[in-house]
């Protein structure tokens, strides 16, 4: 901590909390992970599993400076109006008539020019797109912002039982570990899961940018029901409060099943809490694990909150590490480094997250099917799935600099 840094020289709480890890940042082990946000806002996500936006979560291709829909939330604005997985946004304005093309946007300010042209995160916030369906068919809407609720498994294609050549195979698309309503959500998959005799499974992370530890701990308990009583994780805080750390032990639960294989699907907005589970279930799969599409995010470390109530300022500070049974937490750098089998795969938006035929998932029922021989290895570093020529190689989420609380635990939600 730079010890140095006084509040009177900078004109913001954030300026200041910058300040004071900078050394830690300096070493990649708190990449903007303190942070001050709103009391408010982050109480009713948790709480009520809703924000306010059109429901979309974009990325953008830096190459060829275009805007895609990666993921709709079916309860957004948005998603009726035509907007899912695999459409282009063309151009944007706040009226038909003041259109700016998505290319010149990028052209000339990069995504953050995209990001203001979507305007404020407020409800009644209207704005007229121009976008492009996956057939070619093009057309103009207007869209509001309005509250809606954030379903963390989505009814359309979260849960489902694949049939692999006559193996039922369990795919979960988990959006994310910070509201509530995960639990009742996952509970619900896995009693299905264990009913029809499913042990093996494809975890679908790859947008999934954390959220609340005790559900990833849930989550945990629903992949190992034969591992009672043992580690699931450990969280350790420095020396001088070593007092407070914590074992996490898997405990039984009445829809739990054993997992007996697990590819888990990441890219580079996957972090914190589904970077825990993955790190987790490392000691008890060994090499019938593996990390499928791309490297992760790289955050084996949880924040404290500190609030300010008079202000409505929530203070998320680092202040704890987690490991796993074995002792290891050091994944700074994405698990591709850690995880024993990793399975290089794109995010083929053209296809529907949950098909078979979409590539992440396609190369995930590979390696439960064959094994870690037929997978190209992810290098540590890439945040790409293949070659530099594939067709997600160059695309991001579009995550702005200033997140807000949804947008901070949901990568690229709009």
């Amino acid at each position: 901590m730079n010890t140095a840094a006084q509040p009177s020289a900078y004109n913001s709480v954030q300026g200041y909390l910058d300040a004071l890890v900078a050394p830690a940042r300096a070493q990649g082990r708190d990449r903007f992970f303190t942070y001050v946000t709103s009391i408010r806002e982050e109480n009713q996500l948790i709480n009520s599993g809703s924000t306010a936006g059109f429901g979309v979560r974009l990325g953008y291709d830096t190459a060829n400076n275009r805007v895609f829909v990666i993921e709709a939330f079916e309860s957004g604005p948005a998603f009726p109006r035509g907007f899912d997985r695999g459409v282009e946004l063309l151009a944007i304005g706040t009226t038909a008539g003041n259109l700016q093309s998505v290319s010149s946007l990028m052209a000339s300010g990069g995504p953050d020019a995209v990001q203001e042209a979507l305007g404020p995160s407020d409800p009644g916030v209207s704005r007229v797109f121009q976008i492009r369906q996956l057939n070619g068919t093009t057309s103009t809407v207007t869209v509001s912002k309005t509250e809606f609720a954030l379903d963390p498994v989505s009814d359309r294609y979260g849960a489902r039982v694949i049939n692999d050549n006559g193996k039922r195979v369990g795919y979960i698309n988990l959006r994310t570990f910070i509201v509530e309503d995960a639990e009742q959500d996952l509970r619900a998959a896995f009693n299905t899961f264990r009913q029809q005799g499913v042990t093996e499974v494809i975890l679908d992370l790859r947008y999934n940018g954390g959220g609340l530890v005790r559900i990833a701990e849930l989550l945990g308990d629903l992949m190992g029901r034969d591992y009672a009583g043992q580690v699931f994780s450990r969280t350790t805080l420095r020396p001088s409060k070593s007092s407070e750390n914590e074992t996490d032990l898997f405990e039984v639960q009445p829809e739990a099943i054993t997992v007996t294989k697990l590819a888990v699907i990441g890219r580079g907005g996957t972090a914190s809490a589904s970077e825990l589970v993955t790190n987790s279930m490392i000691p008890y799969l060994g090499n019938n694990l593996a990390l499928v599409g791309a490297n992760t995010f790289g955050k084996p470390v949880g924040q404290f909150a500190f609030d300010l109530e008079a202000c409505d300022d929530r203070i998320r500070a680092v202040t704890f590490q987690t490991v796993n049974a074995d002792g290891q937490g050091e994944y700074y750098n994405g698990l591709a480094a850690v995880v024993p089998n990793t399975c290089a795969a794109d995010d083929d938006i053209s296809v529907q997250l949950g098909d078979p035929a979409e590539d992440s998932i396609a190369q995930a029922l590979s390696f439960l099917r064959n094994g870690a021989a037929t997978c190209t290895p992810i290098t540590a570093n890439a945040q790409s799935a293949r070659s530099a020529g594939s067709r997600s190689s160059e695309r991001r989420v579009l995550q702005p600099s200033n997140p807000t609380a949804a947008q901070r635990e949901i990568p690229g939600l709009f």
